[in-house]
């Protein structure tokens, strides 16, 4: 797909605007009921519904259950399948870790397990950043024979962990079981040459479980993403666009400044980040917008939460609207049904919104009109080129 839009792009001043809210796809709690999504007030993303175009993004493949970095290179107009990009460069990149060739970082979380060993918390009780930034302080301690460590905080129970050293293979399986009740795993490694970075990693954890043990509710680490930045060809290089990014939390900010784009001030909260977007309009022609508490409440199993946070991310489209974007388009990197309380593989509601567009006769911007929408159910990776078509910014293929 890049290599076969690349040729095809056209510069101009066209304005594309991706705005996009955490694990918005969900499911009903009970049999015929609504999804959070339909379930909330949404007036102003209904009206851009009405006079625009819709449909269902699928983030990876059918019935493929996407991480958040899979679930936005998507969005970003990069198939996920080819590009695979492991969650500890993501947080790494999103606190402007230096993060050098050789260097590998995985995504750590606090956790907290019982007197047997077994996880009782997987995110440590959510720890606030203070306390957290304590925990991080003891890690810093930890020393490994063949390899410099670097323990940063992330945000809350998130923390990154760098190590720099022997260039051996990174292939190496998370430690995070990824549910409660059972012992972390153990760091195998998943190629013969990634077996020196596992015993390093095994070394860094039983160190930190050492000194945390008598430290709940963070007290044990679990570790995921483990890998090395790879080569990524920037927004800038492929679609011919000056992008910037608008997110609050790491990991996103992450994934912006891997594929090129500026990072820029988001203040602290979505009513801000809609302000910060009028303040940099002249400066970019593309803009991401990352709203992440729809997410949250998702994982949190809360069905009412996350429907008052659609509700507040559809209180900031007045202000985006007004400035009067080429291209609008609005979704999720996956869908996150509180029902379920993780991410799921069902396909995200997607609206488009330009004077290019042919508008459907969807009305209200759900899962199930969304079924009946005019884009019909397309990958993910197919929303950037279309944004571009819609703004102009594509020429014809082939005589």
């Amino acid at each position: 797909m890049l290599d076969l839009i690349k040729p095809l792009v056209v510069r101009n001043a066209s304005k594309i605007v991706l705005a996009v809210a955490d694990g918005l796809g969900g499911l009903p709690v009970e049999p015929g009921g609504p999804t959070e999504l339909e379930a909330a007030a949404t007036p102003n993303l209904d009206a851009l519904v009405r006079a625009n175009v819709c449909g269902l993004s699928l983030p990876v493949r059918p019935g493929i259950t996407p991480g958040s970095g899979p679930g936005h290179l998507g969005l970003f107009g990069y198939d996920p399948v080819v590009h695979q990009i492991g969650r500890g460069v993501l947080e790494a990149l999103g606190i402007d870790f230096d993060l050098g060739p050789n260097d590998v970082a995985a995504r750590g979380n606090f956790c907290t397990v019982d007197a047997e060993g077994r996880i009782t918390d997987r995110r440590a009780g959510r720890i606030a950043n203070e306390p957290a930034r304590a925990v991080v302080a003891k890690l810093k301690q930890i020393r490994i024979p063949g390899a410099e460590v670097f323990v940063e905080h992330v945000r809350e129970y998130r923390f990154v962990l760098v190590l720099r050293g022997d260039p051996a293979g990174a292939a190496v399986a998370d430690t995070d079981p990824g549910r409660e009740g059972v012992r972390p795993l153990a760091p195998e490694a998943e190629t013969p040459e990634s077996e020196p970075t596992a015993r390093l990693i095994t070394q860094f954890i039983e160190q930190a479980a050492a000194i945390l043990k008598d430290a709940p509710p963070a007290n044990m680490v679990t570790l995921r993403g483990i890998a090395r930045r790879p080569p990524v060809p920037s927004m800038a290089e492929v679609y011919g666009l000056k992008a910037g990014a608008l997110a609050v939390y790491p990991m996103y900010r992450g994934l912006a400044r891997l594929v090129g784009m500026t990072v820029l001030d988001p203040g602290r909260n979505w009513t801000e980040q809609c302000e910060a977007l009028r303040r940099h309009w002249r400066d970019f022609d593309f803009f991401f917008l990352h709203y992440k508490y729809t997410d949250a409440a998702g994982e949190d199993g809360d069905f009412q939460r996350k429907v008052g946070r659609i509700e507040e991310f559809d209180a900031g489209f007045p202000q985006i609207v007004e400035l009067g974007p080429d291209v609008l388009i609005v979704t999720g990197d996956h869908s996150t049904p509180a029902k379920l309380r993780s991410h799921s593989w069902h396909p995200v509601p997607v609206l488009l919104a330009s004077d290019t567009c042919r508008p459907d006769l969807v009305e209200r911007f759900g899962e199930r009109p969304c079924l009946s929408g005019g884009l019909g159910q397309l990958e993910a990776k197919s929303l950037l080129p279309l944004a571009l078509a819609h703004a102009g910014r594509l020429a014809k293929f082939g005589a």
